[in-house]
């Protein structure tokens, strides 16, 4: 059986439609997932980069994508009263879920629906609380403990070279983004391009230009 690791952050829709794309990608074969909330703000300011919606233009045409991408798949994706907005309480409240920081797939699922499902403002307080009431977490989502746990969680996934969410990991390889799930499942099944030296040799490719960050 595949151990993956599925790293998201709710604030994502890629997130959202990779986690409903999931199930059907990978249909028919053995595997468990844990799902590993963490914190992609501070994923992005440790490589020095700005979010989607952060990119004038950018923002724009990822709205459109998702909703079009949403309707293809037939996951339903309506955008909040806001994006982005701070998810620092979803993913806290995740964490707090169980000893283990890792929410199962049925409450990612609850979570999700809250942020892309309604089309209301994801950090409402009142929302929030209904939410903590009918997830009903084993700890204090604003404890220090589970605080410092989703701060590790996140450290770690940055050092295992996660760079952004959706991010899936398994035996040492991370597919990126919702667009990912058919590569996937050609690792898993392995695929004759798996079998090569191409997945090791992307990462030594020699660089002609670099760019200093402003």
């Amino acid at each position: 059986m595949h151990q993956l690791t599925f790293y998201l952050d709710f604030i994502s829709p890629y997130a959202h439609l990779a986690f409903h794309a999931l199930p059907q990608a990978l249909q028919g074969l053995s595997y468990q997932v844990t799902y590993q909330p963490i914190l992609f703000g501070a994923v992005l300011q440790h490589h020095g980069q700005l979010g989607p919606a952060e990119i004038e233009g950018k923002r724009e045409w990822t709205y459109r994508h998702v909703q079009w991408l949403g309707a293809q798949q037939g996951c339903a994706l309506r955008m909040p009263a806001s994006h982005p907005y701070n998810p620092l309480g979803m993913l806290r409240l995740a964490t707090a879920l169980n000893a283990q920081g890792q929410p199962n797939r049925f409450q990612c699922e609850q979570m999700l629906h809250h942020v892309w499902a309604e089309g209301l403002d994801a950090a409402d307080p009142t929302r929030l609380a209904d939410l903590q009431a009918q997830l009903a977490p084993e700890r204090d989502p604003n404890s220090d403990e589970v605080k410092n746990q989703l701060r590790q969680a996140t450290d770690a996934a940055i050092q295992a070279g996660v760079f952004g969410v959706p991010t899936i990991a398994v035996d040492g390889k991370l597919f990126w983004g919702q667009d990912a799930l058919p590569m996937l499942r050609d690792c898993l099944e392995g695929g004759e391009w798996f079998q090569g030296s191409a997945w090791d040799d992307s990462s030594v490719l020699p660089r002609a230009l670099a760019r200093k960050r402003a």
